[in-house]
């Protein structure tokens, strides 16, 4: 959802002399600045070393809804799969700003009993590690799907009808699929100079998404 988005704001931003898309399906987007890559194994990235130099921004969207797979491959999703990536993007090029999609409620002591949390703080913590020059981890609450989906399960149904009314009293209860990508397509192309933390909330997201192209 969101690295769909962003992949559109992305071709549609002049300052983007390129994109790059890594994953194992077709994308279904044509367009000349587009390079699609597929590749089966996001535990190993060595492959694809060339692939990864001269990158001035990558947007992490990977990731399962909770439930959706058994814990042990949850984990390997949420953090194996990123901490691989980085390491490998930051072996390409070490000058790129990494933008990683968490979640609100991310844990980074690493212990909390929810996995979600726990695995998204163990995932934030390997990224501030890496050693990249910018680093924007997104913790967004509920996200809420501008664009017509099936939802995941009954609880995604619940909110996404109850989100339209329910973000008028609680403003910072999540954002729009829509702010989320511009706020980190955004980020990825300016940083955040007027917040310094790397961590963002759904109040920073939406402030930073109204300063992009379209926001």
């Amino acid at each position: 959802m969101i690295g769909g988005l962003a992949l559109r704001y992305a071709l549609e931003e002049p300052a983007v002399g390129s994109v790059t898309t890594i994953g194992r399906k077709a994308t279904s987007v044509d367009h000349p600045r587009l390079r699609e890559i597929f590749h089966g194994d996001f535990t190993d990235f060595s492959a694809l070393g060339g692939e990864l130099t001269d990158v001035d921004a990558a947007l992490f969207c990977l990731g399962a809804y909770t439930g959706a797979v058994p814990d042990a491959e949850f984990k390997t999703i949420t953090v194996d799969y990123t901490e691989v990536f980085a390491r490998a993007l930051f072996d390409a090029s070490p000058g790129a700003a990494f933008c990683f999609l968490s979640g609100a409620g991310a844990d980074s002591s690493e212990k909390s009993r929810i996995s979600f949390a726990r695995y998204k703080g163990m995932a934030e913590n390997a990224l501030l590690a890496t050693g990249f020059p910018r680093t924007h981890i997104f913790r967004p609450g509920y996200i809420f799907p501008v664009t017509p989906r099936e939802e995941p399960n009954i609880t995604y149904r619940v909110m996404r009808s109850l989100y339209p009314v329910a973000r008028h009293l609680y403003p910072n209860i999540g954002v729009s699929s829509e702010d989320l990508a511009r706020a980190m397509l955004h980020a990825g192309l300016h940083g955040t100079p007027d917040h310094l933390s790397p961590l963002l909330e759904n109040r920073d997201i939406r402030r930073l998404a109204g300063k992009s192209v379209g926001g």
